[in-house]
C-alpha cells in the first residue's frame, strides 16, 4: 500500500491520519492512500506569497517561459510511467492517458512559446493608448501587471495531469505562485506529475506547491490579491463561490463546471457522406473517451427527425463495437469509471433517462463481475421537450438523441440553450444559412461553437479537444469561468489598471514596447 504525499514549503509531507483510500477502478482493489493531516495551511500560503511570488515576479516573461518549457520536458520524460499509472489509478486506456498527459505537456509548451515571444517584459499593455485631453499630451493606457497574491487550483479527477498543467501554465507565466489541489480518485497520477515538476527544479522555490487529501482551511487564508480556479461539479462550484472568506475579501474565483454539450447534424448532411461519418465518429469518441468522464463530452445529439433512425443505427453499431475491459490491455478502447461514487451516479442517471427515453444500447447492467464499468449508452428521446435530458448531466459514456424540425431553427436553438450554458456545441453542415443562424443563436450560451463542413473535414480536431489558443469555459451551468485562450488565460492572475499622464512617459513605460506580439495582443 502506497501513501502519497503533499509537496508544501519545499518538502514532501505524508499525513499520518485521516487517510482517504485510492483504488484501482478495474479490480476495485485499494492500492494507496493520501492525507493532508498535519499541514499548516497558513504556512503554505505564506510560503507561496512571501517566497514564490517575489521570485516569480522578478523573472521576465521569457524567463518564466523557460521554466514552463523545462516543466513540460520533465513531465514528458516520465510519460510511460504516467500512462501505466493512469490505467492503475484512473481507469484510463493508453489512448486516454496520452490524451491527458500530452495535453498537459502540450499546453505548457504552448505557453512557454507564448512567453518567449513576450521577451524581457514583466507587464502587458492592454489595447491602444488613448488621448484624454485637448492634445495628445494627456494620455491613458490600460496595463496588466502581476497580482502580488497566490493561485489555489482545485483540480478535477478526470484529467489529473492536463487539468493541473493548463492552470499552472497560465499562472506561472503571469507571475503568480500556485497551490495545486488534486482530485482524489486519480491522485496518484497527479502526485507523480507533481513530483516530476518539483524534482525538475525549474520553478523558483515557493512557486509550486501540491496537496493531496483535504484542503483544510486553505480557503480561509486567502486575501484580495489571491484567486481560486476550480474544475468540477456545479454543486462544489457553488460552495466555493459562496465561501464566506472569499466573499469577504472579493477573492477572484473561476469555475468550470457541468455542461450538457450538444452535437448537431444539419439537414443537408446525407447518410453515408464523409461529413456524416465524421459526425458519427466524433460523437462516439466524445461519448467514450475517458469513459465519458470529460467536461466536453457530447450529452445531447440533435438530428433532423427524418434522420433519427439512421443516426441511431450508425451510432449504436459503433458503440457496441467499443471494447471494454482492463485499460492496461492494448486493444481495450474504454476502461472503467474512476470511482465507485462515479459508477453509482452514472447508473442512477441512466435509470432516470430510462423513465423518459428508450435505450438503443447500453444500460445499467454490469458487463463484468468486478470493476466500475458502464457500457456505452445511447438513449432516444420521444421529442425535444424531455426535461431531464436538458437538466441532468450523466457524467459517463451516455448521450441522448433528439429529433428536431429542420424548418424550425429557432426552436432547435432554444432547446440547445435549455442546457443552461455549455462549454462547447458542435455542428456539422455545409449550408451556411443553417449553421450561421444556429451559431449566432447559441453563441451567447456557449464558450465555444465548433463547426465542421466539407471544407475542413479532413483537418478538424475533435470538438472535445481543448486547445491553449482558444478559451475553455462557458456561461451559466458551465460555471461562468474562462481558462486558456492564449494571453486571455493570464487575465485571472493579473490586474488591469488604467494609467494616465504625460503621453511620452506613459507610452514609453507602459506602451507597446512591452506588449504582446502582433496577433496575440489582449483586447480591451
Amino acid at each position: 500500500m502506497q501513501t502519497i504525499a503533499s509537496y508544501v514549503a519545499g518538502r514532501w509531507h505524508e499525513g499520518q491520519q485521516d487517510h482517504q483510500a485510492l483504488f484501482d477502478p478495474t479490480t476495485e482493489a485499494e492500492i494507496g492512500r493520501c492525507s493532508s493531516a498535519g499541514i499548516d495551511f497558513g504556512a503554505v500560503v505564506a510560503y507561496a506569497r512571501d517566497k514564490g511570488g517575489p521570485a516569480l515576479r522578478a523573472l521576465t516573461f521569457a524567463q518564466r517561459a523557460e521554466a514552463l518549457k523545462a516543466v513540460s520536458a520533465a513531465i514528458h520524460a516520465i510519460r510511460d510511467e504516467l500512462i501505466a499509472l493512469s490505467a492503475k489509478n484512473g481507469g484510463s486506456t493508453r489512448g486516454d492517458a496520452k490524451f491527458d498527459i500530452d495535453g498537459a505537456t502540450g499546453t505548457l509548451a504552448a505557453y512557454a512559446a507564448l512567453g518567449k515571444e513576450l521577451g524581457d517584459a514583466r507587464h502587458l499593455s492592454d489595447g491602444d493608448g488613448v488621448q484624454l485631453g485637448r492634445s495628445a499630451r494627456f494620455y491613458g493606457q490600460h496595463v496588466l501587471t502581476s497580482r502580488p497574491g497566490i493561485a489555489v487550483h482545485i483540480n478535477a479527477f478526470n484529467f489529473p495531469a492536463w487539468g493541473m498543467g493548463e492552470k499552472l501554465a497560465c499562472a506561472i507565466l503571469a507571475g503568480v505562485p500556485v497551490i495545486e489541489k488534486a482530485g482524489t480518485p486519480s491522485a496518484m497520477v497527479a502526485w507523480r506529475t507533481a513530483k516530476a515538476i518539483a524534482d525538475s527544479g525549474a520553478l523558483p522555490e515557493g512557486a509550486f506547491q501540491f496537496i493531496v487529501g483535504n484542503a483544510g482551511d486553505l480557503l480561509d487564508r486567502l486575501g484580495p490579491m489571491d484567486c481560486v480556479a476550480f474544475t468540477g461539479s456545479s454543486r462544489t462550484g457553488r460552495q466555493i463561490r459562496g465561501h464566506a472568506n472569499l466573499l469577504d475579501h472579493n477573492v477572484r474565483v473561476n469555475v468550470e463546471a457541468d455542461s450538457l454539450n450538444a452535437a448537431v447534424l444539419a439537414p443537408d448532411v446525407e447518410p453515408g457522406s464523409d461529413l456524416f461519418h465524421l459526425f458519427v465518429g466524433n460523437v462516439v469518441v466524445d461519448m467514450t473517451q475517458k469513459a465519458g468522464q470529460k467536461c466536453t463530452a457530447v450529452r445531447r445529439i440533435f438530428v433532423p427527425k427524418e434522420r433519427v433512425a439512421e443516426v441511431v443505427e450508425a451510432l449504436t453499431e459503433r458503440l457496441r463495437a467499443v471494447k471494454l475491459g482492463d485499460p492496461a490491455v492494448e486493444d481495450t478502447r474504454m476502461g472503467p469509471l474512476a470511482s465507485a461514487r462515479q459508477w453509482q451516479d452514472v447508473r442512477a442517471g441512466i435509470e432516470k433517462l430510462q423513465r423518459v427515453a428508450e435505450l438503443a444500447c447500453g444500460g445499467t447492467q454490469r458487463p463484468f463481475e468486478r470493476g466500475w464499468f458502464v457500457q456505452p449508452t445511447l438513449a432516444v428521446a420521444p421529442g425535444l421537450d424531455v426535461g431531464v435530458v436538458h437538466e441532468a448531466e450523466v457524467f459517463g459514456p451516455v448521450a441522448t438523441v433528439l429529433g428536431y424540425d429542420p424548418g424550425d431553427v429557432d426552436t432547435l436553438a432554444a432547446t440547445i440553450n435549455r442546457g443552461g450554458g455549455g462549454l462547447v456545441a458542435s455542428m456539422y453542415g455545409n449550408e451556411r444559412s443553417f449553421t450561421d443562424a444556429l451559431a449566432f443563436a447559441i453563441a451567447p450560451w456557449h464558450g465555444r461553437v465548433w463547426i465542421a463542413s466539407d471544407r475542413v473535414a479532413d483537418q478538424t480536431l475533435q470538438p472535445g479537444m481543448v486547445l491553449p489558443q482558444l478559451i475553455h469555459g462557458g456561461p451559466g451551468r458551465a460555471g461562468g469561468g474562462e481558462e486558456l485562450g492564449g494571453l486571455r488565460g493570464l487575465h485571472l492572475y493579473m490586474q488591469r489598471t488604467a494609467v494616465q499622464g504625460f503621453q511620452g512617459a506613459i507610452a514609453k513605460t507602459f506602451g507597446r514596447g512591452e506588449a504582446a506580439p502582433e496577433g496575440s495582443k489582449i483586447s480591451t
